[in-house]
């Protein structure tokens, strides 16, 4: 074979990442703490950066400005795709929107936690115990104090009706929230919890929760023999069942960041007046940036003395800067007023009124990447009168309803949750009698899903809630 050299011409486009538009990014996705430090590290390195108590960015237009200078367009686009910049991790089904199980990117798991139990209708002592529990709680998502030892800690303070079955009844309410295997006391413990997550149609289920409660150490060993003989597996069953507990997650609380829990600094403030609902910046969030205008003044034309460039290359940051925080305020704003704008019902009448969302919706909208609204709304949050929320609670899967109506997942865990408050007392709702309820209300939803977020929402099944009233 002749191997011939040839020249081809191809026609493409590649998106260039320059350091600015990677700056404006990197600006877009941070948080308001990390942010102000962010702020704070380039106001000690540039002099040219200034801090002032009302923001304006004249001083950025006004400084001097010669034929050296980049020309800094009006509005900086931030809207590439994320890979160019940073390496996503996958993430299943990404047209969906956040549901009540998700993780919230660079949340402590200790915030995590907290989160969910906020959605739990617990009497006073019980919440007394999950809190004890959650503290307990290490980052891998381990107990790492015994029941006894925390239970001996609450009598000593004085919560003398609280006894050892009514901490582990709470304990096991607990380890039925996100991610699975959190509060194990033991990787056996925690193995078994994300098994008894799975279907019951999981081929070789039952072998496999029999070797993680009894011959875990074997399986450390690698004894297959030992573990053939006493499962009764053949060498392909065993392999299959030693794939699906490799598959599990040994440390569950490990996914999410390694911080410390803080106060939240709402990035966007909603108000209501007598025209509606407005959205706009908090201005106590991050501090607002100038021109230092006496290092501006000292800029010379045709100056190229080294303390002249050195002036004039951090001015040029310094503008970039300023303009990057503009272009960030101006898609959070737009991002958040689209959002609201959305979820206005959820605004007047609450949880039972939040409408189905997704990304997709909002990327469409303002003409974003989906992946840009996802940064967007991560870590950024709204104070509203209901409270403060993070940008991603305001998405919610959707369910069907009759007559080609739609739900949130939200909405309908709101329903639920309500039903079961107002059921009669010694008469708990059945899941297909909740199911029942919701289909009369126009909700379309299977028992099992009922099921599903009744067990999210922590409320006991109906024999449970029989006996405890």
């Amino acid at each position: 074979m002749v191997m011939k050299a040839s020249l081809q011409l191809r026609v493409g486009t590649q998106l260039t990442m320059t350091p600015q538009l990677k700056q404006a990014i990197s600006l877009l996705q941070l948080s308001t703490l990390d942010l102000r430090q962010e702020i704070q590290q380039a106001l000690d390195a540039n002099p040219l950066l200034d801090q002032e108590d009302e923001f304006s960015e004249q001083a950025a237009i006004d400084a001097p400005e010669d034929s050296w200078a980049e020309s800094i367009p009006d509005e900086l686009s931030v809207d590439s795709d994320w890979s160019d910049t940073y390496q996503d991790t996958p993430r299943a089904n990404s047209s969906e929107g956040p549901d009540f199980d998700r993780q919230t990117a660079g949340q402590s798991l200790h915030g995590h936690l907290l989160w969910q139990l906020a959605m739990l209708d617990l009497e006073a002592d019980d919440h007394v115990i999950a809190e004890t529990l959650i503290d307990a709680v290490d980052a891998n998502g381990y107990l790492t104090q015994s029941l006894d030892e925390m239970y001996s800690g609450l009598h000593h303070q004085g919560f003398d009706r609280i006894d050892p079955a009514r901490m582990a009844a709470v304990l096991a309410r607990l380890q039925q929230f996100e991610p699975t295997g959190a509060f194990a006391r033991d990787l056996g413990e925690c193995l078994t919890l994300q098994l008894d997550a799975l279907p019951e149609t999981t081929p070789l289920l039952m072998p496999a929760r029999r070797l993680v409660r009894q011959f875990l150490p074997a399986l450390g060993r690698n004894d297959s023999r030992l573990l053939k003989r006493r499962l009764g597996l053949d060498d392909a069953e065993l392999d299959a069942v030693t794939g699906l507990i490799r598959s599990l997650d040994p440390r569950p609380g490990s996914a999410f960041d390694s911080v410390t829990d803080s106060a939240v600094i709402p990035d966007l403030l909603a108000r209501r007046s007598e025209h509606g609902w407005h959205l706009e910046l908090n201005p106590d969030a991050v501090p607002r940036l100038r021109i230092q205008p006496d290092y501006a003044n000292l800029i010379k034309r045709a100056d190229n003395s080294q303390d002249n460039r050195f002036l004039k290359e951090h001015l040029q940051e310094a503008r970039w800067l300023i303009k990057s925080l503009s272009s960030r305020n101006d898609t959070l704003l737009r991002v958040g007023r689209e959002i609201i704008a959305r979820q206005l019902d959820f605004l007047d009448h609450g949880e039972q009124a939040m409408q189905p969302l997704v990304l997709a919706d909002i990327a469409s909208a303002v003409d974003m990447h989906e992946s840009t609204i996802s940064r967007v709304t991560t870590q950024k949050y709204l104070h509203t009168p209901r409270g403060v929320f993070e940008l991603k609670y305001f998405f919610s899967s959707q369910l069907g309803g009759r007559d080609d109506s739609a739900h949130s997942s939200t909405a309908i865990r709101a329903r639920i949750k309500k039903l079961v408050e107002q059921e009669p007392v010694g008469k708990p709702l059945s899941d297909s009698r909740l199911a029942m309820l919701l289909d009369e209300a126009g909700i379309h939803v299977a028992r099992r899903t009922v099921a599903k977020y009744r067990e999210a929402l922590g409320i006991p099944p109906t024999s449970e809630r029989r006996r405890r009233r």
